[in-house]
């Protein structure tokens, strides 16, 4: 695997990462460093990611594959984005998503669009309604474009 081109804009990601960072957050597999770093583990905690973002100069670190390997925000830069308070949370959001096998499931069904609809369906089981939900993603995906986000290696960056 080639790693993704360092400076180069990242892409929005898919738009189950954006409910992955939520379940995220709600597992509290997110432990926060300091106002840039924070260290997030996977569903499965087999696996941790480090995390970097740098606002003032718009770069960010995360050696999730996603950000990676595919060139995309991945949901451990989202979930620390939203604990910032840069991009919209929603603690009912995250209270519903918690518990979520995101890796297991995105094993088994290999199709993002198979996955959304089983996590929809339990969101649906806290009262949340779908078209809340869409809503709450192109809300977070429009606010992410704005931020134009760059993949920077760390070894590249000024530690704190």
């Amino acid at each position: 695997m080639i790693l993704y081109n360092d400076g180069i804009s990242l892409k929005l990601p898919p738009r189950i990462k954006i409910l992955e960072a939520l379940g995220c957050i709600g597992d509290q597999r997110i432990k926060v460093i300091n106002d840039k770093e924070a260290h997030v583990i996977s569903s499965d905690y087999t696996r941790s990611y480090h995390v970097y973002i740098d606002l003032d100069s718009r770069a960010v670190f995360s050696d999730d594959n996603g950000t990676k390997f595919r060139g995309y925000v991945g949901y451990p830069i989202v979930a620390f984005l939203m604990l910032k308070g840069i991009l919209p949370l929603d603690e009912n959001l995250v209270k519903a998503l918690a518990g979520i096998p995101w890796k297991r499931l995105n094993e088994t069904y290999k199709d993002y669009q198979v996955v959304e609809k089983i996590v929809l369906q339990k969101a649906k089981n806290f009262g949340i309604e779908e078209v809340y939900i869409q809503d709450f993603i192109k809300k977070v995906l429009k606010e992410l474009a704005s931020l134009r986000l760059k993949y920077v290696k760390l070894d590249k960056i000024k530690r704190c």
